[in-house]
């Protein structure tokens, strides 16, 4: 008897597991604002250490949640003012094995360190127009600099 509850017990707590990595998924999805995005978290090995995930945009911040955690709060948060790409290029080598074949890789550089992002070719357009983006009622610094007509 002791073997089937501990049997019940476990398929419980595997059970209770998944559906909180699914609520968390849903209750941050259903906002909208979402993308599929994969951060690289270690450069020790050549073309690994990509750790899938999602991106949420909050304001002046992208927010990256990794896809199976229990954490609510986001794993790495990059802010608008002080990220700004490098270089963008396609996988190559052991990459193209861990992501979709029309994922893009940016290279960024953030005010702490550099970070490698990959995400499809069809989102880098919304992801850099909102990298450039200025706040409402905020003056773009490329505006601001240029000298306009007066009206």
């Amino acid at each position: 008897m002791e073997i089937v509850e501990g049997i019940g017990i476990g398929v419980a707590v595997i059970v209770v597991a998944l559906l909180v990595l699914f609520v968390r998924r849903a209750l941050f999805t259903r906002s909208g604002g979402i993308i599929r995005l994969s951060v690289r978290v270690t450069t020790v090995l050549d073309g690994r250490g990509w750790s899938p995930g999602f991106g949420r945009f909050v304001g002046d911040e992208l927010r990256w949640y990794r896809m199976f955690s229990f954490a609510l709060r986001p794993k790495r948060v990059l802010s608008r003012k002080g990220l700004a790409v490098e270089r963008r290029r396609l996988p190559e080598g052991q990459e193209r094995f861990s992501m979709p074949s029309d994922w893009v890789i940016l290279r960024c550089t953030s005010h702490h360190a550099p970070v490698e992002i990959a995400m499809a070719r069809s989102t880098v357009t919304g992801f850099l127009s909102w990298l450039e983006a200025a706040p409402p009622g905020a003056v773009s610094p490329r505006l601001a600099s240029q000298d306009w007509p007066a009206a």
